[in-house]
């Protein structure tokens, strides 16, 4: 266990790096000449770039600043370690500086701790071992140090368009022990236009949900009757029946009816309760079928309704390595000339997205809506017994002491955006997964034993 012993010896060296990247903030800003992503992505990437050349590691800087990597060992082919210097906003409730990196219970506190800036260097500082050491490699080893993970990775368009792919690795961006299957993302906008029509009963606004990938836990829809006074009372008598929670209340002249759901991630709708859909249960008991409205909600009342897996839509699937399809209605705004909506669905790795669209597409135009833009995400999937995965497994078994197995998620890691690599680490099983969350921080223990996996990963997968 040399290299064991040897990361031991660098664990203070390791902490300082972790900590001076973490003091760094490296929320996305207006991009500049050289700094595509606002001054303090470029400068968390330079200091990145400057530790690993103290650390005797060739470096490069990509030239418009989208990425940078450290490099080390000789060959054509090289393994890779996916990691990204940017990280989401601190938001509030914090009891320690979001960027002080300060220590507390042996504990570093701080955005970027956990995810990802604290594993990344666990990962470089493993390849130091192994340099140190001077283990015989044949392949390249590249820590490549992405910078735009949490808005959309665009730093990797560009790095697939530059750079050769690796032959495999992994990225310090998911959770143990690994992710071998990662579901295909489609996020689907549908648009209806809605015609005015003379009604006792009409929606005026309908507006509920903030992103796609949530399931919305509020819907305030704007409601206009000639006899206000039934619609109120009818609000009541259906959240009653039904047990939902909705208030409706007459605000000039006009019905304003709140409807509160509970909030969950897209790719687990179930967990949630949806707000906009509780909302179209309701308007199909008071809009007639036979106006366009009417036939809209009516379609999504009998084919969407409280379904999360796209059965009466025609589009359930579901395998062995990733589960059941996922479908959610994450945000709609309705009004009186269109009706928009946006669905989140997660399908199977062994399902093709293209048919699931083509279903799609035919059942909505039933009631005269079409998917207007698609936002789409490949699935991801290592055989369990592929070598990556049985490597990894093998390295994650002798370094724990625990038996390691793979499973399959239904949202994307930053493992989709480059090829060969994988979802591995560093969030241990039951620890608490802090990724965007107040009071971020990485256990030291666990920052060392990541930087100990990591080093027999590579050089498992390199030598």
């Amino acid at each position: 266990m040399e290299l064991n012993k040897k990361i031991d010896e660098m664990k203070e060296e390791l902490i300082k790096a972790s900590q001076e990247l973490v003091k760094i903030k490296s929320t996305e800003e207006e991009g500049k000449p050289g700094m595509p992503y606002g001054e303090g992505v470029a400068k968390t990437l330079d200091k990145a770039l400057e530790i690993s050349a103290a650390l005797g590691f060739h470096t490069y800087k990509e030239e418009d600043g989208y990425y940078g990597y450290a490099e080390y060992g000789e060959g054509e082919e090289y393994v890779a370690v996916l990691g990204h210097m940017d990280v989401v906003p601190e938001g509030d409730n914090w009891i320690h500086p979001p960027y002080g990196a300060e220590i507390h219970d042996d504990k570093i506190f701080g955005r970027g701790t956990l995810d990802d800036k604290g594993p990344t260097m666990a990962a470089l500082f493993g390849l130091k071992a192994i340099k140190d050491l001077n283990m015989p490699l044949s392949k390249k080893v590249r820590v490549i140090f992405g910078t735009n993970e949490e808005t959309g990775s665009a730093e990797m368009h560009v790095y697939n368009k530059k750079e050769k792919a690796p032959v495999s690795g992994f990225t310090p961006d998911a959770m143990y022990p690994l992710i071998n299957a990662e579901k295909g993302i489609r996020r689907i906008h549908v648009v209806k236009a809605l015609d005015s029509c003379n009604s006792d009963v009409s929606v005026k606004s309908l507006k509920g949900g903030i992103r796609p990938n949530m399931v919305p836990d509020k819907c305030e829809t704007v409601i206009a009757a000639k006899d206000t006074e039934s619609i109120v009372k009818a609000v009541k008598e259906f959240a009653d029946k039904m047990g939902y929670n909705m208030k409706a209340e007459i605000v000039n002249a006009d019905v304003v009816l709140h409807t509160f759901g509970v909030s969950a991630h897209g790719s687990m709708p179930e967990l949630g309760k949806n707000a906009v859909m509780y909302t179209l249960q309701f308007l199909g008991t008071i809009i007639k079928e036979d106006s366009a409205l009417g036939s809209y909600v009516d379609f999504f009342n009998k084919n969407v309704g409280l379904e999360t897996e796209g059965t009466s839509l025609k589009v359930a699937c579901e395998d062995k390595p990733s589960g059941k399809l996922s479908l959610n209605v994450g945000v709609a705004d309705i009004n009186e000339e269109k009706a928009d909506m946006w669905l989140d669905i997660r399908y199977p790795v062994t399902c093709k997205g293209e048919e699931i669209m083509n279903t799609l597409s035919e059942e909505f135009n039933k009631c005269g809506a079409k998917i207007e833009r698609v936002e789409a995400q490949d699935p991801l999937y290592f055989a369990e017994d592929s070598k990556l995965v049985t490597t990894l497994l093998k390295v994650y078994t002798e370094q724990t002491g625990k038996e390691g197995k793979a499973y399959g998620i239904g949202g994307g890691t930053y493992a989709k955006e480059l090829p060969n690599i994988i979802g591995f680490g560093p969030i241990f099983p039951g620890k608490p997964d802090l990724d965007h969350q107040a009071n971020e921080y990485i256990e030291i223990e666990d920052l060392i034993m990541n930087a100990k996996i990591y080093a027999h990963t590579i050089y498992e997968l390199a030598k």
